[in-house]
């Protein structure tokens, strides 16, 4: 075997090894500089990602409330809320596996809807499917909230503090 030979097939030998490893970010959550700084959630391509400074830690595929289009502003109206919210609490005993509550309705929204004589609604999380009974069924099936798979829900409760900052866009 030529040397040119040899070094091609211990290059392809090594990128082979590394590529699984060099492709998966660093997910050790060990320490505290592995929780997200802020969600970004954005409705339309149903992506949610977890951000540490300006770098995408992770990415979740959702699902939404039965009528995603447009901002939440009445309770019932099917819609995921948008803005900038926190999370203001988890439930560990969820219906849904996990839920992490976004502070929805906030200062604007409680003005708007009381302004329309009406109740903002409540009660939005990010959550996992449901605990009994069929699961997903069909794209699209919340009250207005987020749901992702258990698995994401887990991770996303381990890399998410309380008063993590939560922005959802159209």
């Amino acid at each position: 075997m030529t040397t040119p030979t040899r070094r091609a097939l211990i290059a392809t030998a090594l990128a082979f090894v590394a590529t699984p490893v060099l492709a998966r970010p660093n997910l050790n959550l060990r320490g505290s500089n592995q929780l997200a700084d802020n969600i970004l959630v954005f409705k339309e391509s149903r992506r949610l990602y977890l951000y540490k400074g300006d770098r995408a830690m992770r990415d979740y595929r959702f699902d939404l409330g039965w009528a995603p289009t447009g901002h939440k502003q009445f309770e019932g109206d099917g819609r995921t809320p948008e803005g900038t919210y926190i999370i203001d609490r988890r439930n560990q005993n969820s219906n849904y596996h996990l839920s992490l509550g976004i502070s929805y309705p906030n200062v604007n929204d409680h003005e708007f809807a009381q302004a329309n004589g009406r109740n903002p609604g409540g009660d939005i999380f990010i959550h996992g499917w449901r605990n009994y009974g069929a699961n997903r069924g069909r794209q699209d099936w919340t009250a207005g909230c987020i749901a992702v798979t258990n698995r994401a829900i887990e991770a996303i409760w381990r890399r998410v503090a309380d008063n993590t900052l939560i922005v959802i866009q159209p």
